[in-house]
């Protein structure tokens, strides 16, 4: 049951940054958009680790231990990479020296550039849809986190269910450090891959 707190809790914290980015620039995120964000997350990890567990049954225990450390550290890697080349962009962009042309068919880069972009109406609340489209785009690494993990052993029902619980904490506390996080130059991202990393290295055994 550790292991699966454990990655609710590492999952759970790019649910954290996402909401403080929201609730910091005064993006209300209403009650049933933020179950909804809370329940997508929690559905695509367990969804991801269900798959992942049936593929694990036509391998070896030593082979899926030695895969699932294997992809949670790639994957833990590129989320440190991806965070970089965020900042990077945000810099280049606050300069001016990049200018990115996204359209309405680009709601996903937008999104992975800045949390903010769910709030296309500029209603400063988050709609329902916009919720949806946020915790999507948020849960891509879950997903690739389920893939990775479910091959260890770990349970997609209690995962889910633990992060379900790690989402709302999540949320309350990107409410309540939402300020302080969004006015930080640097993107925080990075300590999910490094969480991720740590997991893979020593929680798999």
């Amino acid at each position: 049951m550790l292991k699966e707190i454990i990655l609710a809790v590492i999952v759970s914290f790019d649910t954290f940054l996402v909401t403080s980015a929201c609730f910091g620039s005064g993006i209300r995120i209403p009650l049933v958009p933020a179950v909804l964000i809370d329940l997508i997350g929690g559905a695509v990890l367990g969804l991801s680790l269900g798959l992942s567990e049936m593929i694990s049954r036509a391998v070896s225990e030593e082979i899926c231990r030695s895969v699932g450390t294997a992809v949670l550290c790639l994957i833990g890697t590129v989320t440190v990479f991806k965070s970089l080349l965020r900042s990077l962009i945000r810099r280049l962009s606050e300069r001016g020296e990049l200018s990115l042309k996204t359209g309405n068919s680009g709601l996903m880069i937008k999104l992975y550039l800045d949390d903010t972009a769910a709030d296309l109406d500029h209603s400063s609340s988050l709609s329902v849809s916009e919720a949806a489209a946020l915790a999507l785009a948020s849960s891509l690494d879950s997903a690739a986190t389920g893939l990775g993990s479910g091959i260890a052993g770990i349970s997609p029902v209690k995962a889910a269910v633990f992060a379900f619980i790690s989402g709302a904490a999540a949320i309350g506390g990107g409410y309540l450090a939402g300020k302080k996080i969004s006015s930080l130059s640097h993107d925080l991202s990075w300590l999910g891959g490094v969480f991720l990393i740590l997991f893979a290295v020593f929680g798999q055994s």
